[in-house]
């Protein structure tokens, strides 16, 4: 029963409307600015590293990682293998491009977040519900996004990400979910309890480190299947037009999927990466907007391709139409058991290995976009709080400190297909308010980069 509720919600709030809304904002963004994340692409490395304008917030850098670490996530490992088993080869395509033409989306929503940021005793804060109550004068659509973000990045968010972490153990390792779920938890708790600070400083260091290394381990793995490479890029690109004849009856599914996979991944027009920018102490606001813009490249057009490289050169993996039927039997022993996707395929040449890795990988992926999540959902109460601090905003934020590592171990041994389901409601509900918001707020955005582009800074 509650299965069938999630399911008619999900389908309701990721109707086709919202894949054009996404597909179309990010067009406009790129064409407002005249294709900000092409011409300025030079300067989104330099924002990475530019210095703090003064000890309110955290710097660039710190944002970036931050940022990047809740990309970087099960979307990466899970997330492609869904796409491509729920829409064929196709959908990587449709995530490329929604990771291009979204980094412009990135770029307009993290600008305006520096604009319309407020100051906390942890520092600045903001986001998407300080620009809608700021910019658009609407403090209830403030609160509304506010509370839509604490329930998916506190709780629908976390149980996806745990859940990929506790499968992945279980294939690789005798360890029962309940026991990783809250290893985890314990592990999350540890650094949420420390504040701002002490998540910005482990997720610096944990989010390069994870992200190098699974590329690394993807590119020799690739290597081993080079001559199938340029095979698999003929069809990823038949398979996105519905060329293909395995894939041509579920094009729309492969469009649906490629998109809201990407978004899932990379979160331009989500919101999230907005509030992320806001903590930021910079000199100008579109240098924030640039650093964030190029955090969607690394996510979607590295670790996600990286994923995806390997499950289709290995070819583990299978293609099921929406009642859930093998199209396509690549790897028919695994079932819908997605995560096993990517560890077979680096099973296919480090054979036993893959499992282990994938595993691992999956521990630091979940763990610091888990910081993230966090860090999302704690700006949420604080906005909520009206950014004035006091004993009743620290008590709730210890009260949702203890349910939110709740949800990491209630997520850890539930089904994934609900989890996946809960995780892409609330992404979806955070997009509309988003993109909506964004839209109407976009000339301010282009204001401020033209600012930036007419000053010393952004040579």
């Amino acid at each position: 029963m509650l299965d069938k509720i999630v399911s008619q919600i999900n389908a309701i709030v990721w109707n086709p409307a919202l894949v054009v809304l996404l597909i179309a904002a990010g067009l406009y963004f790129s064409f407002r600015t005249r294709m900000v994340q092409v011409r300025k692409f030079s300067t989104m490395l330099k924002s990475l590293f530019s210095k703090k304008k003064g000890d309110d917030g955290i710097s660039s850098f710190q944002a970036f990682c931050l940022a990047l670490s809740g990309r970087v996530g099960t979307g990466n490992i899970v997330g492609v293998a869904t796409a491509i088993a729920f829409g064929g080869p196709g959908a990587v395509f449709w995530m490329w491009v929604v990771a291009f033409f979204g980094a412009s989306t990135a770029f307009v929503e993290s600008t305006l977040a520096q604009i319309y940021k407020f100051p906390h005793a942890s520092g600045y804060r903001g986001g998407p519900f300080s620009f809608i109550e700021k910019g658009l004068g609407k403090r209830w659509l403030g609160v509304v996004f506010a509370v839509i973000t604490l329930l998916a990045c506190g709780f629908f968010l976390t149980t996806v990400q745990a859940n990929g972490v506790s499968s992945a153990m279980k294939n690789a390792f005798p360890i029962s979910p309940l026991i990783s779920g809250t290893a985890l938890a314990v592990l999350l708790g540890l650094v949420v309890f420390g504040g701002v600070q002490r998540i910005a400083q482990v997720a610096t260091v944990l989010t390069p480190f994870m992200a190098f290394g699974y590329i690394i381990m993807s590119v020799v793995v690739v290597c081993f299947h080079i001559h199938d490479v340029p095979a698999v890029f003929a069809l990823i690109f038949k398979s996105a037009f519905g060329i293909d004849p395995v894939c041509g009856g579920i094009l729309g599914s492969t469009i649906a999927m490629g998109v809201k996979r990407g978004i899932f991944s990379n979160e331009a027009g989500q919101g999230t990466g907005a509030i992320v920018s806001a903590a930021t102490d910079v000199a100008h606001p579109a240098q924030q907007g640039l650093a964030q813009a190029f955090s969607v490249y690394v996510d979607t057009l590295l670790v996600c391709t990286a994923t995806a490289l390997m499950i289709l050169t290995a070819g583990t993996y299978n293609v099921l139409d929406s009642n859930g039927q093998i199209l396509y039997a690549g790897a028919p022993e695994l079932a819908n058991n997605y995560v096993l996707y990517t560890q077979q395929a680096i099973d296919s040449v480090f054979v036993g290995f893959g499992s282990r890795f994938v595993s691992i990988a999956m521990i630091f992926f979940a763990f610091s976009t888990l910081l993230a999540y966090y860090f999302y959902a704690e700006t949420s109460l604080i906005y909520l709080f009206q950014g004035r601090g006091g004993k009743g905003e620290k008590l709730t934020i210890r009260i949702f400190q203890a349910l939110m590592l709740g949800a990491v171990v209630f997520g850890a041994v539930k089904e994934a297909d609900l989890i996946w389901q809960l995780g892409d409601i609330g992404v979806g509900l955070m997009a509309w308010v988003t993109v909506v918001a964004i839209l109407i707020l976009c000339p301010k955005a282009i204001q401020a980069l033209k600012e930036y582009e007419g000053s010393n800074e952004s040579k």
